[in-house]
């Protein structure tokens, strides 16, 4: 039987299939209350054994990384349809991103148990999250460039792989620097790269 540590990460693929919605709204809940994602007790509440789990979701790593992704995909959607269509949209909706990200519970208390873990699902292509997040940045400076609303001189990919590191790097300030994490402290270098007030 496969256990939960020896259970690789692997990328979600198209032959792979989606994490079930029922297993991902558990998952969730138990994530955000702060709770381990334990699969023997997941399965026991979804009324399976672990091999039928294992079979749906692939790894508990990758699990984790669909859970985290639901959660950063719902919140980049509400931030875009919530954030005006001013000329500072694309700083505005990076910066609430980092905000959302810290002031979530159950991600930070992830991090604070099982950092090592959450940081190469969080910041290494191979697990699947960082790609996801790379190409919701590239389509948001897309979107803001072809509006008029950002004009930066530089390949929209490029940017937003630069863009990406920087939300890492002050999201994750404390692990990396032993520094308290700030989005306000990121507001500062995302304007420089993508230009507008401060607000």
């Amino acid at each position: 039987m496969s256990s939960e540590s020896a259970t690789p990460a692997s990328p979600p693929t198209r032959e792979e299939p989606r994490v079930p919605p029922e297993v991902l709204r558990l998952a969730r809940r138990r994530l955000v209350a702060g709770e381990r994602l334990e699969m023997g007790a997941l399965a026991a509440e979804l009324g399976v054994n672990r091999v039928t789990l294992y079979r749906w979701v692939g790894s508990r790593e990758r699990l984790l990384v669909e859970v985290l992704w639901s959660m950063a995909d719902e919140a980049l959607g509400s931030l875009r349809s919530e954030v005006p269509p001013t000329a500072d949209r694309a700083v505005a909706v990076i910066v609430g991103f980092i905000e959302c990200v810290l002031a979530n519970p159950g991600m930070q208390h992830l991090l604070a148990v099982d950092t090592d873990l959450v940081m190469r699902l969080l910041t290494h292509r191979a697990a699947g999250f960082q790609p996801r997040l790379l190409q919701a940045v590239e389509d948001l400076l897309r979107e803001e460039t072809a509006a008029g609303r950002l004009d930066v001189p530089m390949d929209p990919h490029e940017l937003a792989y630069v863009v990406v590191r920087v939300i890492e790097s002050y999201t994750y300030l404390d692990v990396l620097l032993g520094e308290q994490p700030e989005a306000r402290r990121a507001e500062a270098v995302l304007r420089l790269l993508l230009g507008g007030r401060r607000t």
